[in-house]
This record gives C-alpha cells, sequence and structure tokens, in this order.
C-alpha cells in the first residue's frame, strides 16, 4: 500500500488562542507535489459522553450555539484541559459541571474527528452509566444549559427525526446505542 503522508516542510502561526488557533503549512505530497498554503485548526482534544441515569434515561443538555444561531440538544462534553490527569477525568468533570450527575461506570467507545482535513484534534467518545444527581451545574461564564431526561424510545425518535444536529454527538450515540444492543444493521 502506497505510503500517502505529506511532509511538512514549513509552518507558520496565523492565530493563537487557548480555544483555537490557526496553522498555515507548506506541505510537500508523497507523489512530490508542492501544496502552499495549507490551513490547519489547531483545537484541544474533547470529550464526550452518552449519559445514562441509573434508571436507564438519557441526559441530554439544551443550549444556544451561536455559529449557527440554533438552540438543540447535545450531550454533554467539552475540551480536555491541561490539568486534567486522563480522558476518563476529563469527561467525568465536565458531566459533573454540566449535568450535577456522577457516574459509576465509564466505558470508552472510540474516538473520531470533526473534520480531518482541517482540524487537529479528535473527540473521545464515552458511554456513562449508574448517573446519579449529586450537584447544581457549576457552568463557565458563556454557558446557559438546560438538562433533559429522555427515555431511549424517545431519544431513538429524535435520532430518527434528525432533532440532534452536532454530528459528532450523533456519532457518539450510534456507538452507544450499538454498545447497548440497540441498535439493528
Amino acid at each position: 500500500m502506497k505510503d500517502l503522508r505529506w511532509k511538512t516542510l514549513s509552518s507558520e502561526y496565523l492565530f493563537k488562542d487557548n480555544w483555537f488557533t490557526i496553522r498555515k503549512d507548506k506541505c510537500e505530497a508523497a507523489n512530490g507535489k508542492i501544496i502552499d498554503p495549507y490551513y490547519v485548526y489547531e483545537f484541544p482534544d474533547w470529550v464526550t459522553a452518552v449519559a445514562l441515569t441509573q434508571d436507564g434515561k438519557f441526559v441530554m443538555e439544551r443550549q444556544y450555539r451561536h455559529a449557527l444561531g440554533e438552540v438543540n440538544y447535545e450531550i454533554p462534553g467539552g475540551c480536555v484541559d491541561d490539568t486534567d490527569k486522563s480522558l476518563e477525568e476529563a469527561i467525568a468533570r465536565e458531566l459533573r459541571e454540566e449535568t450535577g450527575y456522577v457516574f459509576s461506570q465509564y466505558e470508552y467507545l472510540g474516538k473520531t474527528s470533526a473534520n480531518p482535513s482541517t482540524n487537529d484534534n479528535w473527540m473521545h467518545m464515552y458511554l456513562a452509566t449508574g448517573g446519579k444527581l449529586v450537584s447544581s451545574q457549576k457552568l463557565d461564564h458563556n454557558e446557559e444549559i438546560e438538562i433533559y431526561l429522555f427515555s431511549i424510545e424517545e431519544m431513538k425518535k429524535l435520532l430518527k427525526e434528525n432533532q440532534l444536529i452536532q454530528a459528532m454527538h450523533v456519532t457518539a450515540l450510534f456507538y452507544a446505542l450499538d454498545k447497548l444492543g440497540e441498535l439493528k444493521f
């Protein structure tokens, strides 16, 4: 099998911030062709969880997303912080902060990329089970999140009716439904 990877000949940062960095690369393709410029968006890795309460309800968030100007349902998650010792610790922290729930078990479902042609990070997906509400939310200054609980049938209906618009969250839900034996191919 042919190696199709590119060589990075040079890189220049155009913008750097905590949550978003833009880099301009000059690359050489495997066939020798020079690609200049090639823009890369650098983000921290993300974690997300399909979170189930002790009685099997899906913990969902409803919030406004400014880029699309839409209010919609999503699964909990966020950025992996430098202070997180592991991905599991990161998702446990995000779940506690955003929902007030703690979970007794975390199962890694894999990783996916929002857009591997431009983004350099991964989203790590978990199935969190045994959720118990233990506190109020501890949201960031720019977050306003409502929590809703859905049955498995209600969740399947949301998916079937295309009511969930965050593509990576839909991906995580399908992996989780498969793990739960609720997805038939």
